[in-house]
This record gives structure tokens, sequence and C-alpha cells, in this order.
């Protein structure tokens, strides 16, 4: 099988390094890649929304599958693209279409959907400009803190909590002016629920589903929790918490519900649906549904994956998925990011990284890496991910904090508490 990868990120090394275990795999293409997965495949300098490029590369090397890393080109519609064109459906897309891709590229649909469908979600309401006055008068019918939503995509940042009620109306007339573009001209409002996250991840043909493994990440910036939400500073796998009661529920009352519903809409969904859970007092909500993996949760998700993943991806696109072997390793995961000095906010790029081929006990999946002048560099804000496989957390997180102390770059910044919360639940 000729495979063509979308995505440059930590998530689309981690897709690249499962998917060249297959069996089924002929040739490997990564469009744009990063260093790192140019160890496994060949990069390709096409730019993930240029649909017409991505076509013709498809045509010329013979693709039969595209998988979609990142959200954005589900969104603007590569899924439909493909299928509605006659000479291009025969290549399998592995992505949502671009109305199931609204699940995570509108919050409002995505709140309206749970609502219709009786998802458990928190209470929400959702305003414009036009009617930012109602949106003050609701917020003082919650009680703090206060969640608000810009409703399209905004690059991960569209989130904001707020601890009072003045920062609250405030980044409310901040957002609906225009904070976050034309992501923010719509805003949802909704109640903070009390818990502890959790992802979990989907993959569905549109009829049957597989579970895969779960993931805890670590969204801010400093220890404890502390400072700006970030893309994502590290994971763990699997939760303790998440057992066999409680994956049942989520069965029960999440997945078939969204895929139930989906159907009722004739929303065509082949792929990966990511469900931001809040666990409150052993109960699941949804906080937010996303239609591709998580970064940097697949970097212990595929680790912990029993499976040949383009064989579960063929499944998906002959609707016989639940033929199909999927299962979990025993063995628990852990990956560290390791970020640029100043990230979130203003960080340098271009600086040499040395260390990666000492730290052999862990797996280096590269995020925001370049070559220049033969030598790697850094390029973007989380630069490396650092995962671990062993019999427990303990051990793993152990393994990947001695592989970071091989590793060096000016003004490497990395949390030193990821998974203790996790360690030290109590239910």
């Amino acid at each position: 099988m000729n495979v063509l990868l979308l995505g440059a990120g930590g998530r689309e090394h981690a897709f690249a390094w499962k998917i060249v275990q297959s069996k089924q795999l002929k040739n490997l293409y990564i469009a744009p890649g990063n260093p790192g997965t140019a160890l496994l495949g060949e990069n390709v300098n096409i730019k993930i929304n240029d649909f017409e490029e991505i076509k013709n590369f498809c045509s010329v090397k013979k693709i039969d599958m595209i998988i979609v890393g990142p959200e954005e080109p589900l969104v603007n519609g590569i899924s439909d693209f493909f299928m509605n064109n006659g000479n291009l459906k025969n290549i399998a897309v592995i992505g949502a279409s671009k109305t199931g891709a609204l699940l995570e590229g509108s919050k409002d649909f995505a709140k309206e959907f749970m609502k219709k469908n009786n998802i458990p979600t928190a209470q929400y309401k959702t305003f414009t400009l036009a009617a930012i006055n109602a949106g003050f008068e609701f917020l003082e019918t919650l009680n703090p803190p206060y969640v608000l939503k810009a409703d399209g995509l905004a690059a991960g940042k569209g989130v904001v909590i707020c601890e009072n009620i003045n920062d609250a109306k405030t980044t409310l007339s901040e957002m609906l002016n225009g904070k976050f573009g034309a992501a923010s001209q719509k805003v949802v409002i909704e109640e903070f629920l009390n818990g502890i996250e959790v992802s979990m991840f989907v993959l569905t043909d549109g009829i049957s589903y597989k579970l895969l493994p779960e993931a805890k990440d670590y969204k801010r910036i400093g220890d404890g929790d502390k400072g700006a939400n970030t893309g994502g500073m590290g994971a763990v796998s699997p939760v303790c918490f998440v057992d066999d009661n409680f994956k049942q529920k989520v069965c029960e009352q999440i997945i078939e519900p969204t895929i139930a519903g989906l159907n009722a809409k004739k929303i065509n969904y082949q792929g990966f649906i990511f469900l931001g859970l809040m666990n409150c007092g052993g109960e699941p909500y949804v906080i937010e549904y996303n239609v591709r993996m998580g970064d940097p949760e697949t970097e212990v998700v595929f680790p912990r994956l029993d499976a040949d993943l383009l064989d579960l991806f063929d499944g998906v696109a002959t609707k016989t998925l639940n033929c199909k072997k999927c299962e979990t390793h025993a063995q628990s995961a852990v990956t560290v990011v390791c970020a640029s000095g100043g990230y979130p906010d203003l960080y340098k790029k271009g600086i040499e990284i040395s260390g990666i081929e000492n730290a052999d006990e862990s797996i280096i999946f590269q995020a925001g890496t370049t070559v220049c002048d033969g030598k790697l560099q850094t390029s973007g804000g989380r630069v490396l991910a650092v995962t671990s496989l062993a019999d427990t957390i303990e051990n793993a997180l152990q393994k990947s904090y001695s592989s970071i102390a091989k590793i060096n770059f000016r003004d490497m910044y990395f949390r030193k508490d990821i998974g203790q919360d996790i360690l030290n639940y109590k239910k």
C-alpha cells in the first residue's frame, strides 16, 4: 500500500513510526513531514491544505490511502474533495467529512449535537457580538470559574478560563471583538466542571468502532498545572480511573450516541473521534470533540496499541472495522515534551539540538525540528516528545527523564511533574 500522511508534528512522527511496522506498507510519504519522519519515509514539500497539489502527487505516486494528521484539512473538506472527484474516490481518506469535522471546527455545532443526542456535557449558551449583553447576563447565572470558548479553530488557544466575573466579561468582550479573529465571532460560554480530565480515542468506519488506549495530557506550561495553556507538555497512558466500568459508561453514553447521531444526520464519518472528557465523580462528561488524534497523546497511545495500523485503516475504508484486531499492550507509556525557552510566548528558533542518539532508552518523536547545514535545529515551540515504555508509569517516567538528561539545546524547558497527579490519584 502506498500511503500519504499529512502533517509535520510529533503526532505525525508517531503515526509514521506506527505505520512502518505494518506488513501492508509499500511506500510512505509525509507532507510536509519533519526530520524525524524523514527517517521513516519520504518527506514531500506540499502544504496540508493544497488539495490540488496533493491530488497531483497522489496520481503520480499511485497513492492508495491518505491519512490526515491535523484537523485543518478536515475542516476545509479534504475528504469531500477526494470523495466527490470520480478520478480520486478510489483513494481512501482516513478522516471525517467537512460536515463531520464541524464537531471540532465549531464548538456551537458540537454542543448542539451533544444536546440533541443526550450526550452528557456542561450547561452552555452561545453568543455573538450583537447579543453581548445577554452573554453578560448568562455569566451572572454561573458560578466561577467561567469557561469561554471561541466557536472556531484558534490553534489550540481559543479556550479561556476566568476566575472572576469581571475578567469573564472583559474576556467575552475581547473575544467577540476579534481576539481570535473569525474563530471568536461566536463564543460558547459553559459551566465549569469539577473533576479530572482524560482523553479517549475512537476509530470508526461510521458503523462500528474501536476504542484505543486512553491518555491524560498536561496543557499548562508550568509544574502544578500553572501558567499559560500550551499545545501539551506531556501525556501518560494508561489512566488509573479509566476502568471497565468507566469505559462502559463512555461507550454507552457518549461513543454510541455520537455515531448514531452522525448517522441520523447522514454525516459521512470515517476516522478518529477524540473525546476530551471530564471524570466527575466517576461519571464522564464531554468537554470537547476533536476529529483527529491528540498531540502529545498520540505519542503514548500508539506505542501501547497492539494492532496493525494500516489494517485498521483498511477496515475503516471498507467498513469492515469490526473484523479487525485492536488490542492494548499492558505496558505503561509516558511522554515528556521538551520545549523552547519562552514557549508558548516568544521563543528563539534555529538552536542546535544534540544528544538524541544517546537517549536510546526512549522513543524520540520530533515535533518542532529542522535540519540546517546538516545539523538538527529547533524550529518550533514544542521541539521533542520523549516517550518511554515500562511496566509502570513511575518506571516509564524515570526512563524519559533519564533520556532528557542526555539531550541538549539552549534554553530547553520541560515539566518535571508529568504523571504525578495520576500517581497520587485517589478515588
